[in-house]
């Protein structure tokens, strides 16, 4: 007798399907999704400093560095986390109503434009009144600030985009009249004195320090903490946080159940607005604590991109923001230590977007991929909304 072979046979076309789905449903974990972009991006990114010269190991080795290498490494990332977190816990907020905030950086100046006007005017006031009137303040001016946007969304129509991004000039040139314009924040000039920018902050509006050796890390990680808890809280267990995904998800519908969408759209784009400011109250109010040209360094672009990372998940934005500000802060050690432009993390960033748009595409073009006649399985709830990529949760 000869031994026949038998050829194996394909899987099953359900089979197949299935396996599909699982993968979708991995790509639809914010955590994995932004762990993934972060990992692609960053073998790009040493792969362009080996273009420019630097050797992987010397690259890996100062970016290291910049990042853990000292307390005032660890602490200056913790202080640029902070910032990012509230950005991107603003960037949630709008999110979950359907909006998209990317005037992060002209709500920041706003911030920090009004946190200084109060902490140099406030002279010889309690730190106990002067610090919380700085951060308030500094609020407050993100919020009306985003308001703007906010308003032109909800009367008007207009893109909250296109106005969101148009302000991030304005707001970045409020920061340029204000520092160069002796009538305003600028310092007097003298002799030792000739940069511009304004006056340092008073003693009594200065963070307090975590303590931690050698560090300048502040209570800014302890604040952005709290907001970002407090979020996850409103936004999971109680019923505004509820309108507000609705309005997210389907606002004709919410409308029709009697949801102010207007309203609920104007609170969260100008809430939005608010911990940005904040987050720039927060940059004056820490070493050197003065107001100066660039002092946003960015950080509203970068806390936009932690928010898309994050796909609304407030967990994930905690844990990217800290992922982020650690690499900005070894992206400044990379241009010190081997001459790699600090540019190469602005690139890493935008890669990182694009890794991110490319899942949720890939996403979107597999949803109608299953069988029309799977096997019986056990009844799915109707009111399940898990598979609207992209949605906020």
């Amino acid at each position: 007798m000869t031994a026949t072979t038998q050829n194996p046979l394909p899987p099953p076309p359900a089979e197949t399907a299935a396996r599909r789905i699982d993968l979708r449903r991995w790509t639809r974990q914010p955590v994995v999704v932004a762990v993934a972009a972060m990992v692609a991006a960053g073998v790009i990114g040493l792969a362009l400093a080996a273009a420019a010269g630097a050797a992987p190991g010397a690259t890996m080795t100062a970016l290291w560095e910049g990042m853990f290498g000292s307390g005032y490494a660890v602490g200056a990332s913790l202080n640029v986390a902070a910032t990012l977190m509230l950005v991107a816990v603003g960037f949630t907020i709008a999110h979950r109503a359907g909006l998209v905030n990317v005037g992060g950086e002209g709500q920041i100046c706003a911030g920090g434009i009004a946190a200084t006007a109060i902490g140099t005017t406030l002279t010889g006031a309690p730190a106990a009144l002067t610090l919380p009137a700085v951060l308030c303040g500094a609020a407050a001016a993100g919020w009306l600030w985003a308001a703007i946007a906010a308003y032109l969304r909800v009367r008007r129509g207009t893109s909250e985009i296109i106005t969101t991004l148009l302000l991030n000039f304005v707001g970045l040139a409020a920061v340029l009249l204000v520092v160069h314009e002796p009538a305003l924040l600028r310092q007097p000039v003298t002799s030792s004195e000739t940069l511009p920018q304004s006056e340092p902050l008073t003693a009594a509006a200065h963070l307090p320090l975590l303590g931690i050796e050698r560090s300048p890390a502040t209570v800014a990680l302890w604040i952005a903490l709290v907001a970002a808890l407090g979020t996850a809280i409103l936004v999971r267990h109680t019923a505004l946080g509820t309108r507000l995904r609705a309005v997210g998800l389907n606002p004709d519908a919410a409308a029709r159940l009697g949801v102010p969408v207007g309203r609920l759209r104007f609170l969260s784009l100008s809430g939005a607005g608010a911990f940005a400011g904040l987050a720039g109250g927060l940059l004056v109010a820490t070493a050197p604590f003065v107001l100066a040209e660039g002092f946003s360094s960015g950080y509203g672009f970068s806390g936009l991109v932690v928010g898309l990372l994050a796909r609304g998940s407030l967990a994930a934005v905690v844990a990217v923001s800290l992922l982020l500000g650690f690499l900005v802060s070894g992206g400044i050690n990379l241009q010190l230590a081997v001459d790699v432009p600090a540019s190469t993390i602005s690139v890493v960033e935008s890669l990182m977007i694009v890794f991110i748009a490319g899942a949720a595409l890939w996403t979107r073009s597999t949803r109608g991929s299953a069988p029309s006649d799977p096997a019986p399985s056990a009844p799915v709830d109707s009111t399940d909304t898990t598979d609207l990529a992209g949605a906020p949760r």
